[in-house]
């Protein structure tokens, strides 16, 4: 046996070498970090942030790439053609479709792995494009249902009829009516919902979001199926929402009198992917977004000098063709179709 031992290696050369075999080849991205929020939400937090945020159908990219920040009471607004995604955003924020990547911060908790109802609960409330009421119901059971995670009496109390039941029902009914008059719907809190005219029917499906408490409160085209003088009492009152409950509002919508006129901030989807954001005046003078509602314009060919050529050519085709004509009409013999003064004289003599 040999006498020459192994030098057992140091604690600092330990340390080294188990360093190098943790160290990984990771991929550095940005964060993105070009967000704006409005100047009265700089010190809160945002009420949602999205980050990387994609979903795939298959080999289609429906979403991707979307960072978007909403600042804690702003009025923002997703725009963009027919099919960009918008409406599919939503569904990301709401659970209805689980993201294939990307981060969703709602007042900075991250909503993977939650359900559409538990989002819900954690201040995410939305409307739809086509109106979901339970028609058959009266104005205040509609608005009622959206209260249901406020409940605070058991299945037993509702059984037993306790005091603490007919507590919860009082609270409710006048939350209800609190809510209904925001829209100046109170005195409509016993009608069937069914047969509200098309534009309150709208307004009582915001009513209905409302209720359930939301932090941020996506709207899918609040305006479709409004007559001017409705849309305008739209605006008012989605300001008076952010106003009184202190919550943002997202709208998605086409009619651009309304985003421009509410919205604070806004973002431009086309193929899913957010190509501007920034304020309505930005926006308006954004070549990009000129371009993703009204086509690219088709530049002029450039002119060669072969081209030069060929018109001039064709100018003294033109020059000379029309000398001729000339030419030949001053040649030609002028007679006329009524016999002059002469010609009856020598008529005459004869």
């Amino acid at each position: 046996m040999s006498n020459e031992t192994k030098a057992a290696p140091t604690g600092e050369a330990t340390y080294e070498r188990r360093v190098k075999q943790r160290r990984v080849d990771t991929k550095m991205v940005p964060v993105p970090s070009t967000s704006i929020v409005p100047e009265r939400d700089v010190n809160s937090k945002p009420v949602l942030e999205t980050r990387h945020l994609g979903i795939d159908f298959g080999g289609l990219h429906a979403v991707e790439e979307f960072n978007l920040t909403v600042g804690k009471t702003e009025i923002a607004g997703l725009i963009g053609p027919n099919g960009a995604g918008k409406t599919t955003v939503f569904n990301l924020l709401t659970k209805v479709y689980q993201p294939t990547h990307g981060t969703i911060l709602l007042d900075g908790q991250d909503t993977a792995g939650m359900t559409v109802p538990k989002v819900n609960q954690a201040g995410i409330a939305r409307t739809f494009q086509n109106i979901r009421l339970f028609s058959r119901l009266s104005v205040e059971d509609n608005v009622r249902i959206g209260l249901h995670n406020q409940i605070k009496c058991s299945m037993l109390d509702g059984i037993f009829r306790t005091p603490r039941y007919y507590a919860s029902e009082k609270e409710f009914h006048e939350r209800s009516l609190e809510l209904l008059d925001v829209f100046g719907m109170a005195d409509q809190a016993g009608a069937i919902a069914g047969s509200l005219p098309y534009g309150a029917q709208r307004r009582l499906e915001i009513v209905r979001a409302l209720a359930t408490n939301p932090k941020l409160l996506l709207l899918d085209e609040p305006a479709a199926g409004m007559n001017p003088s409705e849309t305008s009492d739209l605006m008012d009152n989605i300001i008076k929402i952010r106003d009184e409950f202190q919550i943002a509002v997202m709208l998605i919508e086409h009619d651009m009198d309304l985003v421009m006129g509410i919205c604070e901030g806004i973002a431009v989807l086309n193929y899913g992917k957010i190509i501007a954001k920034g304020t309505p005046e930005q926006i308006q003078n954004n070549p990009e977004v000129i371009e993703a509602y009204l086509g690219k314009q088709e530049e002029a060919p450039a002119r060669t000098e072969a081209d030069e050529a060929a018109e001039a050519l064709a100018a003294a085709d033109a020059a000379d063709e029309a000398a001729l004509e000339a030419a030949a009409d001053e040649a030609a013999p002028t007679t006329s179709v009524f016999p002059g003064p002469d010609a009856a004289d020598s008529k005459e003599a004869e």
